[in-house]
């Protein structure tokens, strides 16, 4: 049965993945890959594996040491945002409780939110920075921890 906790859990993901685009996944994929049921193991292999969880949590490692270089380009350009509306979709999906039945609107959900976060946080970051004159390193910390934190909400939602 699909409840609204599944649809805050999956617009939470999506959030997630706005903020940082491989913390989703990697955060998720740690999560399922603890104690994944036989359903979810046929139905979302990937996701279970334990060898996917820890590669994974290498690249949100480096997207998290990445997100602070100067070159690194804006979030709400096409390639990354494309990468994030993905992470959104596809942890938007995982997070049904309902395994049977079709994901179409959790995916949905986690791709929209995933949209919204990432112009939202690309503004808030602009002003913090710009505005206020919050160093990018600092402000990109802040983000760190905030996406940190929202990923360990969300994770205990799913136990």
């Amino acid at each position: 049965m699909r409840t609204n906790n599944d649809l805050w859990t999956a617009a939470g993901f999506g959030v997630l993945a706005g903020m940082r685009s491989m913390t989703a996944p990697a955060l998720l994929t740690r999560e399922l890959s603890r104690k994944p049921t036989r359903a979810l193991k046929r139905s979302l292999p990937g996701l279970t594996s334990k060898k996917v969880a820890k590669r994974l949590g290498v690249l949100a490692l480096g997207e998290l040491v990445g997100d602070k270089a100067p070159t690194t380009p804006p979030r709400i350009k096409v390639a990354p945002l494309t990468g994030r509306i993905l992470a959104g979709a596809i942890t938007g999906a995982a997070v049904s409780r309902d395994r049977k039945g079709p994901r179409v609107g959790f995916a949905l959900v986690g791709a929209v939110a995933a949209i919204a976060s990432s112009y939202a946080f690309y503004g808030l970051r602009r002003f913090v920075t710009r505005r206020l004159r919050v160093p990018d390193l600092a402000a990109g910390l802040i983000e760190d921890g905030l996406t940190l934190a929202l990923g360990a909400r969300l994770t205990r939602a799913l136990r």
